[in-house]
């Protein structure tokens, strides 16, 4: 998600890493409120039965895809870069009383596990901050995430790659140029399926919309008010996905 404000409002990049580095709380506060249909876990068993999986997650943020996929997998062991979304993907764990998880501190391209620790490796809204902070050389930068991935994903398992196709929109469409760059290197140059889904947002209220859209994005959006004082967010998310044959 963040890549996608980067490009397309590059003098907010300031504000998004004291999010990440400090405001965790109120990153957690507007996902939370992301695919209130209930779309995701659905559309990720469809591709690979998360059921008795080991998985390997990158760039975990607040936990928002862990704590969805922890229920049915074996173990999830799950990284991100910074401290304090790492503490508050933590907390929020230790409240949803999952045993099956465990949280470390570490940067995408060097996660410190052994190759072929996983039966599934995931990486939700986080691969494609390379093309913002890396605009030269963002190919390399892709793939040598895409390579720590394959490192640690078993033969016969399962890389899967979530990004935003669109905050505000209706049907699925890259935000920018540089973000449709990546996912067609992603379809051509490293052999990954893509589907999507829808993932609206639902608010309490517009007001509540409108607060937290604009502390994380920097504006607010129209949306949809419901007859209960609700407020939908239209939002469409690209899964990507690989498997791996054995030799």
């Amino acid at each position: 998600m963040a890549c996608f404000l980067r490009n397309r409002y590059p003098f907010l990049v300031p504000r998004y890493r004291k999010v990440y580095e400090s405001q965790a709380g109120a990153y957690e506060a507007l996902v939370s409120k992301e695919d209130y249909q209930g779309n995701i876990l659905p559309a990720l068993d469809g591709i690979v039965p998360i059921a008795g999986k080991e998985i390997m997650e990158f760039g975990a943020g607040t936990g928002r895809l862990t704590r969805l996929l922890a229920p049915r997998a074996k173990s999830i062991q799950a990284f991100d870069a910074y401290p304090a979304m790492i503490a508050e993907a933590r907390a929020r764990l230790s409240q949803a009383g999952l045993k099956n998880v465990s949280f470390a501190i570490a940067e995408n391209k060097a996660i410190p596990l052994e190759r072929g620790s996983a039966d599934m490796s995931i990486a939700g809204w986080t691969f494609g901050h390379c093309t913002s902070w890396y605009p030269e050389t963002w190919k390399a930068e892709i793939a040598g995430v895409l390579d720590e991935m394959r490192r640690l994903t078993r033969e016969s398992g399962t890389a899967v790659i979530l990004e935003t196709l669109g905050t505000g929109q209706e049907s699925p469409a890259a935000p920018n140029d540089r973000l449709s760059e990546y996912y067609a290197y992603l379809e051509r140059g490293h052999s990954f399926a893509r589907s999507w889904v829808r993932t609206d947002y639902r608010f309490e209220s517009k007001a509540q919309a409108d607060s937290l859209t604009l502390a994380f994005f920097g504006k607010s959006f129209p949306v949809r008010v419901q007859p209960d004082g609700s407020a939908i967010l239209p939002e469409c998310t690209g899964i990507w996905h690989r498997s791996f044959q054995a030799p």
